[in-house]
């Protein structure tokens, strides 16, 4: 006899239970939390994430693609024009650009990836290739890492401008943006999970997707640590040039 799925109130709860594996907790975001990160650590950090920010739309993309409701393209939609922006508004990738100009850094250097680590390159590209592949409920549900982003923006917004004061104030507009966006995006997201996972297989299968995007955010931050913490970046054995690709054509 197979075994009794959760109730949505359980399920929902099991979701969140994941937090606790979330990358807050991971000890690179600890360090940028406490102040005791280098200059050159949160500008590691931002150019990095920007490779996150630049495949958003493309990882939403992939889901409305695949999608055959009408009503959910309409409303996932409105992702892609957070991220990609529009006419009156430019978006979070330009806001993610702002950041990083904020930080120190050219944005001419930012939009050449010259700076992103085959790790991190690596386990965003897997996301994004996931969100391909995937049935569009599933590319979806593992979306709702989102759960928890209010409040690691709301974290950068309470001790940034206290512990890095020489980051332009400017810099913390996605911060502010994500705030209001990303539970919005956390409504949606639950119900389509909590109605379409509804039997025991299939909510531990989304349990294990959800783990997998966990996974994701967490690798990077565990190439950045030791790029910028270990000072073990790829190749350091070997050279101190930046020897990685950036992306291969096609």
């Amino acid at each position: 006899m197979g075994q009794t799925a959760m109730s949505p109130a359980e399920f929902e709860q099991a979701l969140r239970a994941k937090g606790a594996y979330y990358h807050i907790h991971h000890p690179f975001h600890q360090a940028m939390y406490a102040g005791t990160c280098s200059r050159e650590q949160i500008q590691g950090w931002v150019a990095n994430r920007f490779y996150y920010q630049l495949n958003i739309p493309l990882k939403d993309a992939a889901i409305m693609a695949n999608c055959p409701d009408r009503d959910t393209r309409r409303e996932w939609l409105q992702r892609i024009l957070d991220h990609d922006g529009k006419q009156g508004d430019e978006g979070g990738i330009e806001a993610w650009l702002r950041l990083g100009e904020a930080v120190g850094l050219q944005r001419e250097q930012i939009l050449s990836q010259e700076l992103v680590l085959p790790g991190v390159r690596f386990a965003v590209d897997a996301y994004v290739n996931f969100a391909r592949r995937a049935s569009w409920q599933e590319a979806a549900s593992s979306s709702l890492t989102e759960l928890f982003a209010p409040q690691i923006h709301q974290s950068r917004l309470d001790s940034w401008p206290a512990h890095y004061p020489w980051i332009e104030a400017d810099g913390y507009a996605y911060f502010r943006s994500r705030l209001t966006q990303a539970r919005r995006d956390v409504e949606h997201g639950l119900r389509i999970t909590l109605a379409h996972y509804n039997t025991y297989a299939a909510q531990q299968r989304m349990l294990e997707i959800l783990q997998f995007k966990l996974d994701v955010l967490w690798s990077m931050l565990d190439a950045m640590s030791m790029a910028y913490e270990l000072n073990r970046a790829p190749y350091h054995s070997v050279t101190s040039e930046r020897v990685w690709h950036r992306g291969i054509a096609p």
